[in-house]
């Protein structure tokens, strides 16, 4: 009888070190004087103070608040509503009678209050003429700016992602400064900075399918975040100007007689000079542009056949 293979021992991860807070230790001692003084201050402006604790996780204070719901807004760069997303969250609160899910805000010094990751809730809430709305109250203001990590209530498409980002760019820029780079955590990924400007001047702007060459081409710029912007509004016209010619060039196409939701993505690709470069080369921005644009004016789309479109496959366009 032929004996059994030994069966091959699979290694197991090493357990996670413990970390964080027991239940009783988010209780214990008196909250500094900055989070008493901001309990003062919610009861000041109408609102009351639940409880203050610290966060499990990693230590810090924090207060569970109610808040007049008319000083509460969302952050002035994040995205536009979905009015079928509040219609349906107003009419399952309204079914439930319960709010539940309160929202994280920040106090700004006017005595108003942002929220980060609430405006879905806060604009049901409103819809039910609730007046008063639960709020998972932060001591830093600066979480006002982690709206990519906060919010969960609904998936981001790459358009509404990068339209957040380029708004909470320009509101940096004339809060708290610095550079580009001091706030790559809360940008996620430097192109969504250039595509955020151009989604902004044009709605339909195919981000997706020029994503993976900016993700060769750009990083987070050393620059103070008045010139970073500049630097950005000069590479998004610079990325118009190659979907223009890239459009000129999908258009030859159809002339041709050819029909697919995968043309743009074809031209993109054929005009693409980092196609064959080493992943650890670090191209140029202005440089590989330049050439795509020169590239895709030059398309010859008579030599262009059904079969290699087929071919290429490739997402749509457009998301």
């Amino acid at each position: 009888m032929a004996a059994k293979k030994a069966r091959a021992s699979r290694s197991k991860k090493p357990a996670a070190e413990p970390r964080g807070l027991q239940p009783t230790a988010t209780v214990d001692g008196k909250p500094p004087a900055p989070v008493g003084a901001l309990a003062a201050q919610v009861e000041s402006d109408g609102g009351a103070v639940v409880g203050t604790w610290r966060d499990p996780l990693g230590g810090q204070w924090q207060l569970l608040v109610v808040l007049p719901i008319d000083k509460v807004q969302p952050t002035p760069f994040q995205r536009d509503l979905s009015a079928t997303h509040v219609k349906r969250l107003t009419e399952r609160i309204d079914q439930l009678n319960r709010f539940l899910d309160p929202i994280i805000a920040v106090r700004r010094a006017d005595g108003s209050y942002w929220t980060s990751n609430g405006n879905h809730r806060l604009h049901a809430m409103r819809a039910l003429a609730v007046p008063s709305i639960t709020c998972l109250l932060v001591p830093d203001e600066t979480i006002a700016y982690q709206i990519l990590a906060l919010n969960t209530e609904k998936a981001h498409n790459l358009r509404e992602k990068a339209m957040e980002v380029i708004r909470m760019a320009r509101d940096l820029a004339t809060s708290l400064g610095g550079t580009e780079q001091d706030h790559a955590l809360m940008f996620e990924d430097p192109e969504l900075l250039t595509l955020g400007i151009c989604y902004e001047q044009n709605g339909r702007f195919a981000g997706g399918v020029y994503r993976p060459v900016l993700r060769r081409l750009e990083s987070f710029l050393a620059l103070p975040m008045a010139k970073a912007l500049a630097e950005r509004e000069r590479r998004a016209a610079q990325l118009q100007q190659l979907d223009e010619t890239v459009a000129a060039a999908v258009a030859r196409l159809k002339a041709q007689g050819l029909e697919s939701p995968y043309l743009k993505n074809f031209v993109v690709a054929r005009c693409n000079p980092l196609r064959f470069a080493k992943d650890d080369a670090t191209p140029e921005f202005d440089a590989t542009l330049a050439r795509m644009i020169a590239a895709a004016a030059k398309f010859d789309a008579k030599k262009i056949g059904a079969e290699d479109v087929a071919a290429a496959g490739g997402g749509p366009a457009e998301e």
